[in-house]
């Protein structure tokens, strides 16, 4: 107690002890309302308040999990052709509409036929005068040969007939090969389509002269089906795939949407790259895919996933159940005194929901999936059914009754 002399008058002191005593309880609050650790180094002890914590536990299982490679792909189409015109003419017809499906074979269009028809008669008929030419020197062969029998000529008349038959002989080639080309340029003015596939936009109008030299073409057909994916994995996961590969397998693959959740098409792994890219490590894989809908389309972005292994008889869990500290990965186990103790754990493959506990859990066991950022080693826990009708069915009751209770109690309170 401060005396009367003191420096201070006495109210000043009893205001200071005021404000030390409520900065002492307010510390004391924080650290006793300070969340518990949710790592494995929360062994220290159970709830401090001793509450039941409600979590959400399933149990883990036996199952087979399939072990994928994921990489990043884009859609390559097998053949991709410019079709071009390879004769110089009008174009008189397009026979195509943009973005139609062709086969090997189908018109296209039609350039004007008629200079290739006229040089095509006039082939023909200098083929035939030259024909005829090589029959009369034929038939003079044949007399000069039976002259020289009778000893009535000599013989050089003879070896010059034979010259003579030689030379019109060649010279019918020649007109036959010429015939030949303007019955191919005939053939050429009708432009066909040279595999099946997806015609693009139109590269020029009916109208216009083209020539076998321009760099456009007309069109552009795109094969669709079948269609590739090239992706690429990292060069430590090329060994077990390049096994497979050689053993004969047809490793199945599957193709998804830009977001990973949409499956576009299953198809097989073609084959690997002849060498590993030495800028990032990776190397080219190439798969090809068969989509009657037309699922995957050339430059199209997709994220692959290639089934290499499946590991057979593990124990999974759901991915919801792993958490991570400075123990590394671990998950809380319900044991069967309604406690919980911290499991450390090696995670093998995952698969979609579960992954793969190597060690550290058995099939059986209760995991909590739900309600363990407030876990801590031997916190006791309640479970609760994560099935919204079963919830529904079991817990509706009960919240409108105990609803009516507090009102009731608050009733009672309040008067």
């Amino acid at each position: 107690m401060p005396t009367s002399n003191s420096r201070f008058p006495k109210w000043a002191w009893w205001l200071t002890t005021l404000v030390v005593l409520a900065l002492l309880g307010i510390g004391g609050y924080l650290l006793w309302q300070r969340p518990a650790a949710t790592e494995p180094a929360g062994k220290r002890g159970g709830d401090p308040a001793g509450r039941v914590m409600p979590v959400v536990a399933v149990a883990a299982k036996t199952a087979s999990v399939n072990v994928y490679l994921n990489g990043l792909g884009t859609v390559t189409p097998l053949k991709t052709v410019t079709v071009r015109s390879r004769v110089d003419g009008q174009l008189m017809r397009v026979a195509f509409r943009e973005g139609q499906v062709v086969k090997e074979g189908e018109l296209l269009a039609e350039i004007d036929p008629r200079s290739f028809q006229a040089q095509l008669t006039q082939y023909e008929g200098q083929m035939a005068r030259d024909q005829a030419l090589l029959a009369n020197a034929r038939i003079d062969l044949e007399r000069y040969r039976v002259l020289l029998a009778q000893d009535s000529i000599a013989r050089q008349l003879v070896d010059t007939q034979e010259a003579l038959v030689r030379q019109y002989e060649g010279v019918v080639k020649l007109d036959q090969g010429l015939v030949d080309n303007a019955k191919l340029q005939l053939v050429y003015a009708r432009v066909t389509a040279p595999i099946a596939g997806r015609l693009g936009l139109r590269q020029v109008d009916a109208g216009n002269i083209v020539r076998a030299s321009d760099a456009n073409g007309l069109v552009v057909i795109t094969q669709l089906q079948p269609i590739t994916v090239v992706f690429t994995i990292p060069e430590d996961s090329l060994p077990p795939v390049l096994k497979k590969l050689q053993a004969g397998e047809k490793l199945p693959v599957d193709a998804y949407d830009r977001s990973d959740k949409v499956k576009l098409a299953t198809g097989t792994l073609l084959t690997a790259d002849n060498q590993i890219d030495p800028a990032t490590g990776a190397v080219k894989l190439k798969t090809q895919f068969s989509t009657d809908d037309y699922a995957l389309f050339p430059s199209q972005f997709a994220n692959v996933h290639m089934l290499v292994d499946v590991k057979r008889d593990a124990t999974v869990v759901p991915t919801a159940a792993v958490q991570r500290g400075t123990a590394g990965t671990f998950v809380y186990v319900v044991k069967a005194d309604s406690t919980v103790t911290v499991r450390v754990v090696k995670l093998g493959p995952a698969q979609g929901e579960v992954v793969a506990a190597d060690s550290g859990v058995t099939s059986g066991e209760m995991v909590v999936v739900d309600g363990a950022d407030k876990l801590r080693e031997g916190a006791k826990v309640e479970l609760a059914s994560r099935d919204p009708a079963a919830a529904r069915k079991g817990g509706d009751t009960p919240r409108k009754k105990g609803g009516g209770n507090r009102k009731k109690g608050g009733e009672k309170a309040s008067e």
